[in-house]
C-alpha cells in the first residue's frame, strides 16, 4: 500500500487580513459568497497577497487540482492500492476516497473546494467523497502509522527514483510526501517527521510531475504495469 500526501499545500479560504479589501467582497458577491468562503488564489488576489506571511508558498490551489487529477486516475489508484492525503498550508487535511473523481474543469474544483470548506465534506448528503478535518501533518501521520515515511525534497539526499522504489515497496504501508506548494521549502519540524528525506532531480520539478513519478515506480516495482496487461491478454 502507496500513502501519498500532498503537504503544505496551497489551498486555504480568503484570510481575515484580506477579506476587508472592496475588490475581494465585490468577487464574493457577484457569487453569492462570503468573503471568507471564497479560495485564495495568487492569479486573482497577487496584489492583496503582498504582505501576507509565507507569501511565497499561497494562493495555488491549482497545483493540488492538477496533482490530485495525476494521482486519482493512476491504475495504482484504481487497483485500491492508493490512500491519498492533501495537508494544507493552514493544518487542515483533506481525506480522498480513492473513488472521487474530480471535475477537470478548474473553475468547477474551486467551486468544489470552497464548498468542502464550508461543509468540512462533499457531497454534503449521500456518500462522502472528500472530507474536510483540523489536523497537523505530524497527527495525521500518528493516525495512519505508515511502516515507513519519505520526503522529496531538494534538500534530500540524491537517489534513482525507481531503485528506490523497489526497496521500499517491501514496506507494508509505505507513505511519501511531496510539497504542495510552488516556492520555498518545507517546514523543518515536518522533515525531522520523514525516515528519509530524498532528491530525484537536479532540477525542481512540479508536485505533480513528482507525483505522476513516484507512483509509476512504486507500480513498476510491484510489478503493476505487467499484471494489468496479463488482464488484458486473458479477455
Amino acid at each position: 500500500m502507496l500513502i501519498f500526501i500532498l503537504a503544505e499545500s496551497s489551498l486555504e479560504t480568503i484570510p481575515p487580513e484580506l477579506r476587508q479589501y472592496k475588490a475581494i467582497r465585490l468577487q464574493a458577491m457577484k457569487r453569492g459568497k462570503k468573503p471568507k468562503e471564497l479560495l485564495l488564489d495568487s492569479s486573482r488576489h497577487h496584489y492583496y497577497m503582498r504582505n501576507l506571511k509565507d507569501v511565497e508558498k499561497r494562493g495555488r490551489p491549482d497545483i493540488v487540482h492538477i496533482t490530485l487529477l495525476n494521482v486519482l486516475g493512476t491504475p495504482l489508484n484504481k487497483e485500491g492500492l492508493l490512500q491519498t492525503y492533501v495537508h494544507t498550508i493552514n493544518d487542515k487535511v483533506l481525506y480522498i476516497n480513492p473513488e472521487t473523481r474530480l471535475p477537470k474543469n478548474y473553475n468547477r474544483f474551486v467551486g468544489l473546494m470552497e464548498q468542502l470548506f464550508v461543509k468540512r465534506k462533499v457531497p454534503p448528503k449521500g456518500k462522502t467523497l472528500i472530507k474536510l478535518r483540523p489536523k497537523t501533518l505530524k497527527r495525521l501521520l500518528e493516525e495512519i502509522k505508515p511502516t515507513m515515511t519519505v520526503i522529496f525534497t531538494e534538500e534530500g539526499e540524491p537517489v534513482e527514483l525507481l531503485q528506490l522504489m523497489k526497496e521500499l515497496s517491501k514496506h507494508e504501508k509505505l507513505a511519501v510526501i511531496v510539497g504542495g506548494f510552488p516556492h520555498g521549502t518545507f517546514k523543518k519540524e515536518h522533515l525531522q517527521l520523514a525516515d528519509l528525506k530524498v532528491s530525484i532531480d537536479p532540477e525542481p520539478l512540479e508536485a505533480w510531475t513528482v507525483a505522476s513519478r513516484i507512483i509509476y515506480a512504486y507500480e513498476t516495482a510491484i510489478n503493476l504495469p505487467e499484471t494489468r496487461i496479463n488482464k488484458i491478454k486473458q479477455r
